[in-house]
């Protein structure tokens, strides 16, 4: 099992951008996901994060600029970043909580996708 993580990049403050990480590989069912974010020097801090069922939960400073979403059938967990602020520049990593088939829970990650943001 792999999340592949896509759509960062360098946009100036106040613009947006939209993440997405996908689950590929063997057959499995995703229960939570999210995204976490590290800035340099800094430690991994949790992002957002989204249940299968929809319960959503935001770190206090992206409350009302970004939103998680996520479509089940195509096992995949959206980012939309809005108003971002240079703060936001970081690494940003996907996050699964599944089962696979023949496997156990477990917790997976993406490879991560920088954001940079320029004031």
């Amino acid at each position: 099992v792999q999340l592949q993580a896509s759509g960062g990049g360098l946009v100036q403050a106040g613009g947006s951008l939209r993440l997405s990480c996908a689950v590929s590989g063997s057959s499995s069912y995703t229960f939570g996901m999210g995204w976490f974010r590290q800035a340099p020097g800094k430690q991994r801090e949790l992002v957002a994060t989204i249940s299968r069922y929809g319960a959503i939960n935001y770190e206090d400073s992206v409350k009302g600029r970004f939103t998680i979403s996520r479509d089940n059938a195509k096992d995949t967990v959206y980012l939309q970043m809005n108003n971002l602020k240079p703060e936001d520049t970081a690494v940003y990593y996907c996050y699964a909580r599944l089962k696979p088939t023949s496997g156990n829970l477990d917790d997976y990650w993406g490879q991560g996708t920088l954001v940079t943001v320029s004031s």
